[in-house]
């Protein structure tokens, strides 16, 4: 009896039919095992059948097309209400029985026992140090630095070359833009938005924007920001 284990070769559709959903096809299609099959996105927002030579369905009917028997998904949406509407489209996928990959780069620096969930995907020059853990539905951007013993909670967003400090927290669907720095053992609340270039000295309060060095909560919420 061989002990090798079995490979999933089921092909991958790709949720989106914007620029993200195109980075993710070519990084899956020039840095990744995974064939891509088709794309899919809410019918209102189909205005032809194919995107980037590839068929594109609705996705409220995709079982008929894709059925999570014989495909597998990966939405690599942006941070649009605050990370609400891949989260959403995540559970949906999920609760239909779709299951997903994980896109890490192969110019990413990850260790070999680097605990991630599902639907994660991990950009180029990102580094991601030893005893850190990413939750499901996450995108870490290029050249980002997520330190030792750091947590990414589930649904959140960590833009290009952030840098955080050791041990520290990004919360449930958080936000973290370009270039912001997070000092050593901060937490980022949930539905937090951290705006580009910010330095967090203190942990954040849910809901809210900051911007600045330091950083400093502005009157408009989260989801009006993103």
């Amino acid at each position: 009896m061989s002990d090798t284990a079995t490979v999933d070769t089921r092909p991958v559709v790709i949720f989106g039919n914007l620029r993200s959903a195109s980075l993710a096809w070519y990084c899956l299609l020039h840095d990744s095992p995974f064939t891509v099959a088709a794309f899919t996105v809410d019918a209102a927002y189909i205005t032809t059948s194919h995107f980037e030579a590839l068929p594109l369905v609705p996705f409220e009917t995709l079982e008929t097309y894709y059925p999570p028997s014989d495909y597998r998904l990966l939405i690599p949406m942006g941070y649009q209400r605050i990370n609400g509407v891949r989260r959403s489209r995540y559970e949906q996928a999920k609760h239909r029985g779709y299951t997903f990959v994980n896109y890490v780069s192969s110019r990413a620096s990850v260790w070999p026992d680097l605990v991630i969930g599902e639907n994660v995907l991990i950009y180029e020059h990102a580094i991601i140090q030893p005893f850190a853990r990413i939750g499901n539905n996450c995108i870490i951007r290029s050249g980002a630095h997520i330190s030792h013993h750091c947590q990414i909670a589930d649904h959140a967003f960590v833009a290009a070359e952030v840098a955080m400090g050791g041990d520290g927290f990004v919360g449930e669907q958080a936000f973290v833009g370009v270039g912001a720095v997070l000092r050593d053992q901060i937490r980022i609340a949930q539905r937090c938005f951290i705006g580009a270039g910010a330095v967090v000295v203190k942990d954040t309060d849910p809901d809210r924007v900051y911007v600045g060095n330091p950083a400093r909560a502005v009157s408009k919420t989260a989801l009006e920001a993103s």
